[in-house]
């Protein structure tokens, strides 16, 4: 094997790269408090609600786990557009994003209210809390503490699936790479380099997350638990 590596192309195509980084964070930033928010809704609406509800809470869930990301993607991008509804790559992208993580953030929150104990919700029917209040300072609060390594996890596999979007054309970090690749014809160091960069926001991501567990959760915060 007579391969050299040359990574000097990355002088000249760096602003490109870090543009892409930073379209990658900005989709998963969105996508991450999008389907959190709409993931908890539903989450509560598949547990709490009337049993019409139910059905459709589940029905969606299952649709959306069972057929490809990509095609989400595609059916936004590519299928709206040929009834004359053009939604704009990102957007399609976020929206996409959002509706598939939100229907796994849907069965792992409800795990999490399903996973408190009845004692503390007769407990909390004993004090005389309404139904809201027993979701917003009992239920979800420990659903959300409990699940949230495993919410994390999800949030992670959705930011590498960021990737997929460069196929309806946004310009993000794997767009990027396919650019700087078609123009200096060195696929092996710039895919390097690129997973490298997926790596550095993976890690960047499971910080901040645990930064946040941290300033929301006061019991991990007085015990200092690590996720």
């Amino acid at each position: 094997m007579d391969y050299q590596f040359d990574f000097s192309f990355l002088s000249d195509h760096w602003p490109a790269l870090l543009s892409g980084l930073f379209s990658t964070l900005r989709m998963a930033v969105f996508t991450i408090v999008l389907g959190f928010i709409v993931g908890t809704v539903l989450a509560v609406a598949r547990t709490q609600g009337s049993p019409w509800m139910r059905r459709a809470v589940t029905a969606y869930v299952d649709v959306v786990r069972n057929t490809p990301l990509v095609i989400q993607a595609f059916w936004l991008f590519f299928g709206l557009a040929a009834i004359q509804l053009k939604v704009p790559a990102l957007m399609a992208a976020v929206i996409a994003l959002t509706i598939n993580v939100s229907a796994y953030t849907t069965e792992i929150m409800r795990a999490g209210i399903e996973s408190i104990p009845r004692g503390q919700l007769e407990a909390a029917e004993c004090l005389g809390m309404s139904r809201s209040k027993m979701l917003r300072l009992v239920i979800l609060p420990q659903a959300a503490e409990r699940m949230y390594p495993a919410l994390i996890s999800q949030f992670v596999l959705m930011m590498l699936a960021t990737s997929i979007m460069s196929q309806i054309s946004v310009e993000e970090l794997t767009s990027a790479g396919y650019i700087i690749q078609s123009e200096t014809f060195r696929g092996f160091e710039i895919y390097l380099v690129v997973a490298a960069l997926y790596l550095v926001l993976s890690w960047l991501l499971r910080l901040g997350m645990a930064g946040v567990a941290m300033l929301a959760f006061e019991r991990r915060r007085k015990l200092k638990t690590p996720l």
